[in-house]
């Protein structure tokens, strides 16, 4: 169970490590044949997961600071996703139990929230750096 969790934080900063991230700070998702940003294109405005392929390839890169400017929640998850590969890959080894302490950090009200907080205040950044034209 230990690696299946370690291969699920893997699977996206490996698929992450194989784009080029796009210059405008969003849409690198094109390149793996998906549609642009609807929400994007009809709001012109930033959806709130808008960049957040993007922050995965700079962070799979370990550019901490193009990935927080592509989409700060993004960067997080990336993190978050590379401290689940090492906690997996530790369980692993040491044979120290994981699920049940990741499952009672991640079902807490307060992560949720948290999550929710963030997600709004990132797209509050992202809207900010659509208008002003900051990309990393």
């Amino acid at each position: 169970m230990a690696l299946l969790i370690a291969a699920g934080g893997a699977a996206p900063l490996v698929i992450a490590s194989m784009l080029t991230p796009a210059a405008q700070g969003m849409g690198t998702h094109t390149s793996m044949g998906l549609p642009a940003c609807g929400f994007a294109t009809m709001a012109n405005i930033p959806c709130p997961t808008c960049g957040m392929t993007t922050a995965f390839t700079w962070a799979a890169r370990g550019d901490m600071l193009s990935s927080f400017i592509a989409q700060p929640l993004g960067m997080v998850l990336a993190l978050a996703a590379a401290m689940t590969v090492v906690a997996g890959l530790w369980a692993s080894v040491t044979g120290a139990a994981i699920q049940r302490p990741l499952g009672a950090v991640f079902l807490r009200p307060l992560v949720g929230w948290s999550l929710l907080l963030l997600l709004l205040v990132a797209w509050g950044w992202k809207i900010w750096a659509w208008q002003a034209g900051v990309t990393p």
